[in-house]
C-alpha cells in the first residue's frame, strides 16, 4: 500500500509545497490532489489525481467533463463535480472584473486572456460579442449563440440588435473551436464580413473578430480580414 500523503516529507507535500513555493511550482497531479482533498482506499490524493489526467488525457479535458462522465470515476462524484464547476465560474468572474476595471481596451493580450477563460472549456461552439463604449471601455460580454460541436448558426441581425439595446460604439466578436485548432475556417471570415457590413449601417464599429483554441487565440484584424 502507498504511503500517506502526511507520511511524506514536508517539501513534497502538495499543500505544504504550494504554501512554501507557490501554486506555479506544482504539477498537474499536484494541483488536482488538493482540490480532491482526499484519496481512497489503497491511493492517495496524488496517485488518484494521476489516474485522472491519465484517464482523460489532461487537465482540459477533466474540467470539459459533462457530470456524467466525470461522477462516475472513482473518487469523485456529484459534490467534487460541483466543486470544480465553481472554481472555473470564480475564475472566469475574476478574469471579467479585471477586464472591467480597465479604463479601456488598450492591450491585445488581456482580451485574449479574458476570452480565453471565457470560451476555451466549452465543450461546444459559442459564440459571444465584447461590447464597447466609445472609449472603448467594456460595457458586457454576451454568450449569443451556442452550436453544435463543430458550428454555431450565428444571425447578423441578433448581433446588432444586442449592440442597440447595449447602446455600444464598438464590438468585438468571439468564437471558441472545441476541437482546439484556432485557424479561421472560411466560414469564420464570411460571417465576420457579414456582421461588420449590418454593424456599419447603424454605426458601430467591429474591431476584431477572435477565435479561440486551446491555448492559443487567432485574431482576424491582425490578419486584415476585419
Amino acid at each position: 500500500m502507498d504511503m500517506a500523503i502526511t507520511d511524506w516529507p514536508e517539501a513534497e507535500r502538495p499543500r505544504e509545497k504550494l504554501l512554501l513555493q507557490g501554486a506555479a511550482s506544482l504539477s498537474d497531479g499536484e494541483l488536482l490532489a488538493i482540490f480532491l482533498r482526499t484519496g481512497v482506499k489503497g491511493y492517495s490524493a496524488v496517485d488518484l489525481a494521476r489516474q485522472l489526467l491519465v484517464k482523460f488525457g489532461g487537465l482540459r479535458p477533466l474540467i470539459r467533463a459533462d457530470q456524467q462522465s466525470f461522477c462516475q470515476e472513482w473518487g469523485l462524484g456529484p459534490a467534487k463535480y460541483v466543486q470544480l464547476q465553481a472554481v472555473m465560474e470564480i475564475s472566469r468572474r475574476c478574469q471579467a472584473e479585471k477586464l472591467q476595471r480597465d479604463s479601456a481596451l488598450t492591450s491585445p493580450g488581456l482580451v485574449r486572456e479574458y476570452l480565453q477563460h471565457q470560451l476555451s472549456d466549452h465543450s461546444r461552439e459559442v459564440f459571444a460579442c465584447l461590447l464597447l463604449d466609445s472609449q472603448h471601455r467594456v460595457i458586457c460580454f454576451e454568450e449569443l449563440f451556442k452550436g453544435t460541436i463543430d458550428s454555431a448558426a450565428v444571425h447578423p441581425r441578433e448581433v446588432v440588435k444586442l449592440a442597440l439595446m447595449h447602446n455600444a460604439a464598438a464590438m468585438i466578436l468571439a468564437h471558441n473551436h472545441p476541437s482546439g485548432v484556432a485557424e479561421p475556417s472560411e466560414a469564420d471570415k464570411s460571417i465576420t464580413l457579414r456582421i461588420k457590413e449590418a454593424l456599419q449601417l447603424v454605426d458601430i464599429r467591429l474591431l476584431d473578430h477572435m477565435v479561440v483554441g486551446a491555448g492559443a487565440t487567432v485574431s482576424l484584424a491582425e490578419r486584415g480580414l476585419v
